[in-house]
C-alpha cells in the first residue's frame, strides 16, 4: 500500500513516518531511469537533439533524489538511497545533496548567504571584494534568463568551491563523511560513463550538454523560490500552477513543502488547494499563476538585490 504521512507540520525537516513503501514513487523511480535510457538510445537514431531529450530525465531525476532525501519511496532511508543513486546528473553527489540540503530547511536561515547553503545573495563584504565584471555577471544571475544560461556554471564553480573549503576545514568524522560522499560518487560515474559511451554511443561533452540543460530547466524552479524577508514564512513561493509541474514533483508548491516536508509529491496539491487562503496568506503574497508570470516579470530584469539586506560579516564572526 501507498505511504500515508503521519507525521505533524511540525515535523523535523525529512523526518516522516510511512507504510512501507509509495507505489507512485517507485513506479516513477524505474519509469526515470526507463526515460534516461530511452532517450539516450535515441541519440542513434536522431544524432545531437537527443541532448534536450536527455535533460527531461535528468531534471526529473534530480527532483526525485530530493523526495528520497525526505524520506520517499521507502521509509528506509538506505533503499531510498539506492533507487536514486546512479550519478546520471553528473554534478553532486547523492550524501552531499542530501546534507546541504537539509541545512537549508532551517526556516529561519533562509536566504542567509552563510548559513543557508542554497542562497543566491552576498554579504556586503563579500560582494565588495568582487570584480566589477564579476559584479555584472552575479547581476544577470539574479535575472531569470541569465539563471538558465549561466547560473549552472556558477552553480558548478560555488558548490566545487565550498567542497574544497569543506575538506580543507573538516576534520574527523565530518571529513570521513564528505570523502566517503565523494568516493561513493565516484564509483556511480564508472557505469554512468559506460552507459553513455557503449550504451548511448555519445561524446561526453554531448552528455555534459545534456546535465547543463537540465541543471537550466531546475534553474527555471529555483529562481524564485526564496527571497529575504523578517518573517520566515515570507521567503518562500508558491507557484500556483505549473505545466512543469511534474518534472519538479510539485515543488513549485514550495511553500506547502517547507512547512510540511514529509508530504509526497503527490500530496502537495491537495495540500495546497484544501488551504489555499491559509498558505497564500502565511507567505504574504509571494505566489504567482506560473513560471510564464515570472518570465514576464523577470526575464530580464532582476529579481532582487545581490545583496543580502541584512546579513553581513558583523552578524557571522566566526565566518
Amino acid at each position: 500500500m501507498e505511504g500515508r504521512v503521519l507525521a505533524s507540520e511540525n515535523s523535523e525537516p525529512g523526518l516522516v513516518l510511512r507504510r512501507p513503501v509509495e507505489l507512485r514513487t517507485l513506479a516513477l523511480v524505474i519509469g526515470c531511469h526507463a526515460a534516461w535510457i530511452a532517450a539516450g538510445l535515441l541519440y542513434a537514431v536522431i544524432g545531437w537533439p537527443a541532448v534536450f531529450v536527455l535533460a527531461l530525465p535528468i531534471a526529473l531525476h534530480s527532483s526525485l533524489q530530493h523526495e528520497a532525501i525526505h524520506g520517499h519511496p521507502s521509509a528506509s532511508p538506505a533503499l531510498n538511497e539506492a533507487l536514486v543513486f546512479l550519478p546520471i546528473g553528473l554534478l553532486v553527489p547523492f550524501r552531499r545533496y542530501r546534507d546541504l540540503h537539509l541545512q537549508h530547511h532551517v526556516d529561519e536561515r533562509l536566504t542567509d548567504p552563510y548559513d543557508d547553503p542554497e542562497s543566491f545573495y552576498e554579504s556586503r563584504e563579500s560582494y565588495d571584494r568582487l570584480s566589477w565584471p564579476m559584479r555584472r555577471v552575479l547581476g544577470w544571475n539574479n535575472t531569470l534568463v541569465g539563471r538558465m544560461l549561466i547560473g549552472p556554471a556558477i552553480t558548478v564553480v560555488r558548490f566545487l568551491r565550498s567542497e574544497w573549503r569543506a575538506a580543507r576545514r573538516s576534520s574527523g568524522q565530518e571529513r570521513r563523511a564528505l570523502y566517503k560522499a565523494w568516493g561513493l560518487h565516484a564509483a556511480g560515474l564508472l557505469p554512468v560513463a559506460g552507459i553513455v559511451h557503449y550504451g548511448f554511443g555519445m561524446p561526453v561533452p554531448l552528455y555534459l550538454a545534456s546535465a547543463y540543460l537540465a541543471l537550466s530547466l531546475l534553474a527555471l524552479r529555483s529562481f524564485a523560490e526564496h527571497q529575504w524577508a523578517e518573517e520566515p514564512g515570507h521567503r518562500t513561493v508558491i507557484v500556483d500552477s505549473s505545466v512543469m509541474g511534474m518534472l519538479f514533483l510539485n515543488n513549485n508548491l514550495h511553500l506547502v513543502h517547507h512547512v510540511r516536508p514529509g508530504l509526497a509529491w503527490y500530496e502537495l496539491p491537495a495540500a495546497y488547494r484544501n488551504r489555499k487562503d491559509e498558505w497564500d496568506a502565511l507567505n504574504n503574497g509571494y505566489t504567482f499563476g506560473g513560471y510564464r508570470a515570472i518570465t514576464r516579470k523577470f526575464g530580464f530584469r532582476q529579481k532582487e538585490s545581490v545583496v543580502h539586506p541584512s546579513v553581513t560579516e558583523a552578524t557571522h564572526p566566526a565566518r
